[in-house]
């Protein structure tokens, strides 16, 4: 079942609608933005603990790198490093995975999802794949509970060549520069209910657009690429989860989020023409997950687990499905 509203969907507070927003409106937004949470707490120490700590075993075959900074000091705003978790002895006959979390910042187990899968799993695969994990790209928005950067530009419609948000040129950059064949890509997002009382009606004000609501779909789901579709891997993927959570069934019209259902629990988006972070390598298995954490039928934890689930299980198909 989908999660049904009746919300009424007033008019965005800034901007004039039918207008799409110029200099004026996105500086009115960015000044209503408040911090919510610590980077450096919630994101950064425990890499370090993890990593940089001479009695952790992580730190023999796992590195951290920071890859950029984010310089919002222009802004009023801070500086923030980005990092990554990259295998130290790395080979090149072994399949690169790529997890990414945090691309937007609101979604909260993309990232703590990322962070668990290192503290706990990564050890299991460590002699058997390449892995790159870049588990916060958007700290701004990781502080602020957002899914734009500060300069009012969604990091996920980003990932193009000459990309306008520093974020998603940051980590296309240092993915660029690490190798040149990616295996598997897993890209860790959440859908919450912000997206129709918030995200939504500012995207459709920014834009100048109206806004389209559509239900929030209660359960886990998967987003392959209508390019690349692999129905059997990501059916794979679904199955592992739904040992740890449910998997969102499709409303009325066969839809998740307005997009055909392709299979249970999976719709597909062409993601390199849309500009989405899980198109920007050719990997063969590539998919973005959405769990719904404003659930009554699952816990934060559930969430957290979820995302490690999937990243688990897809390593495990491309083990033994090759790459």
């Amino acid at each position: 079942m989908t999660k049904s509203s009746t919300l009424n969907h007033p008019v965005y507070p800034i901007g004039t609608p039918g207008i799409a927003w110029e200099s004026l409106e996105k500086a009115a937004w960015l000044a209503i933005q408040q911090r919510k949470r610590n980077y450096w707490d919630e994101v950064v120490s425990p890499l370090t603990a993890l990593l940089l700590d001479r009695d952790s075993p992580l730190a023999d075959w796992a590195e951290l790198v920071e890859y950029s900074v984010l310089d919002y000091q222009p802004q009023g705003l801070a500086q923030y490093p980005l990092f990554a978790v990259r295998s130290r002895n790395w080979q090149a006959h072994r399949p690169t995975v790529l997890v990414t979390g945090g691309v937007h910042g609101y979604e909260t187990s993309g990232v703590q999802g990322a962070l668990q899968f290192i503290a706990h799993k990564l050890s299991h695969y460590q002699s058997s794949v390449n892995f790159i994990i870049l588990p916060c790209i958007s700290p701004w928005a990781y502080e602020t509970i957002n899914r734009w950067n500060p300069l009012a530009i969604d990091p996920n419609r980003a990932f193009v060549e000459h990309s306008p948000a520093a974020e998603s040129a940051a980590a296309m950059a240092f993915i660029r520069q690490q190798t040149q064949k990616v295996a598997l890509h897993i890209d860790l997002h959440e859908t919450t209910d912000t997206d129709n009382s918030e995200f939504g009606p500012a995207k459709a004000a920014r834009d100048g657009l109206a806004f389209e609501y559509h239900d929030i779909p209660d359960g886990f789901y998967l987003v392959g690429d209508s390019e690349n579709p692999q129905p059997e891997f990501q059916r794979a993927l679904i199955s592992a989860v739904s040992q740890v959570t449910h998997i969102a069934a499709a409303d009325d019209a066969d839809c998740l989020i307005g997009e055909p259902l392709q299979q249970l629990g999976v719709i597909n988006y062409a993601k390199k023409a849309l500009g989405l972070c899980g198109g920007l390598t050719d990997a063969m298995y590539v998919t973005t997950t959405e769990v719904y954490p404003d659930s009554t039928n699952a816990t934060a934890e559930q969430c957290n687990r979820a995302q490690v689930a999937t990243i688990c299980a897809a390593i495990e198909y491309v083990l033994q499905h090759g790459d």
